[in-house]
């Protein structure tokens, strides 16, 4: 029986972070382009006004790698 990977979602590091590394995190946690993840938040920001808070929230719960 092979092993199971277990995946853990962390804030990137100083060199792949903008801000607090929140946006790249996820990117790595999905396996997807950190741009497309700014660039979900930011029409989030824009669009609804609850991407700062969730930015924020996030920001305070997710822990660095």
């Amino acid at each position: 029986m092979a092993k199971k990977k277990i995946r853990r979602l962390y804030r990137a590091s100083e060199k792949d972070s903008i801000i607090a590394g929140v946006c790249a995190g996820i990117a790595d946690y999905f396996k997807i382009d950190p741009v497309l993840v700014r660039l979900l938040w930011v029409l989030f920001v824009f669009g609804y006004g609850t991407g700062i808070l969730a930015y924020l929230i996030a920001w305070i719960i997710i822990p660095r790698k």
